[in-house]
């Protein structure tokens, strides 16, 4: 067995690559591929909490924006309860983007299912306490 610590970061490497490549396959930069990845976890947000959540600078933020109001993937809103607050919605997916993930998904599937429910469960147990992990290691990172 290789080393557990090199395993896993063969793992991060390779899924990072994979976002990489699939964000330039659907005509996207990394960025805004990751914004409306966030975007469409978590549901519309301000542009300042888009900010926060992309690391970006406030005129950063309005230029992503911009970019993919633009495609047609996001509109900007008045905040009802703020109407100096723009909130940002997705509205739909870059053309291709489903095809352009074809491939991953088909074989991260194959992966998956290739382990019996107790696995699986296990699995998905870790991903989101490590996920959990990642985000309050980033927000200790940027405080």
């Amino acid at each position: 067995m290789s080393n557990p610590s090199e395993m896993f970061r063969r793992y991060l490497s390779a899924m990072v690559l994979n976002s990489l490549a699939t964000a330039e396959a659907a005509g996207l930069n990394a960025t805004d591929y990751y914004a409306l990845n966030l975007l469409d976890l978590a549901g519309p947000l301000t542009s300042g909490e888009l900010a926060i959540r992309t690391g970006l600078t406030t005129g950063a933020t309005t230029r992503l924006i911009d970019r993919l109001e633009k495609a047609g993937c996001v509109r900007r809103v008045l905040d009802p309860a703020d109407r100096r607050k723009v909130i940002v919605e997705s509205v739909g997916t870059p053309p291709g983007l489903d095809k352009v993930l074809e491939g991953t998904r088909r074989r991260l599937a194959e992966v998956l299912m290739s382990y019996d429910e107790e696995q699986r469960a296990v699995l998905f147990d870790y991903f989101g306490r490590a996920a959990t992990a990642y985000q309050e290691a980033t927000d200790e990172l940027r405080s």
